[in-house]
């Protein structure tokens, strides 16, 4: 059995909230029973008024995690010929949508963060810092501008302010929006004097 968040890849930026359960049939129904009033099992369920944005996400999601992948082939391409270490490379086969890039600094991994966050969709007027998350031994800078709270298939990246100062990008709704956020980040990192063009 496996279960996810459909704020993430399944959702296609569309599922406001909400997970999903899938696997073998037993194991299933005893996640419905347990996680729903005993006896009615997946007959019932909250479905919050939203169960249309659910398909229409789940109908999209190839199409939105296509464009997350393109981008994340972008930016591993992009930040590998400016001499920075990707991984995965720009040429390795992908299994994820996020994409980590070595900055070196903290002020390249502040400047890359301030350029995703420029190119935000929700407050991208919003200057990102740094603050201390629990689980961490360093603070962390996290920029996204979602129009779901918490949904990494949007664009977003973060990082640990710590060597070597790696950040991890990921998503963009489309194409487009992911190669918008990556060139925003270049241009912050250029003001900086952090990147060579």
């Amino acid at each position: 059995m496996i279960v996810g968040s459909l704020i993430k890849n399944p959702g296609g930026g569309l599922a406001p909230c909400g997970g999903y359960i899938a696997g073998k049939k037993e194991c299933v129904e005893q996640a419905a029973y347990r996680l729903s009033s005993p006896g009615l099992g997946k007959e019932v369920g909250a479905t919050l008024g939203v169960n249309q944005s659910f398909y229409q996400g789940l109908f999209l999601s190839p199409v939105v995690v296509a464009g997350a992948l393109k981008g994340a082939i972008f930016a591993a391409n992009v930040y590998e010929k400016a001499g920075f270490v990707v991984r995965p490379d720009g040429s390795e086969p992908r299994y994820d949508i996020i994409q980590a890039v070595e900055l070196g600094s903290a002020d390249g991994l502040l400047a890359f963060c301030k350029g995703i966050q420029a190119a935000a969709p929700v407050d991208s007027f919003v200057t990102p810092e740094p603050w201390p998350m629990p689980g961490y031994d360093s603070d962390v800078i996290m920029a996204a501008g979602a129009f779901v709270q918490g949904s990494s298939i949007e664009l977003s990246a973060d990082g640990p302010l710590k060597e070597p100062y790696s950040v991890f990008f990921q998503g963009g709704l489309t194409w487009y929006h992911a190669k918008l956020g990556i060139m925003m980040s270049v241009q912050k990192m250029f003001e900086k004097d952090l990147i060579k063009l």
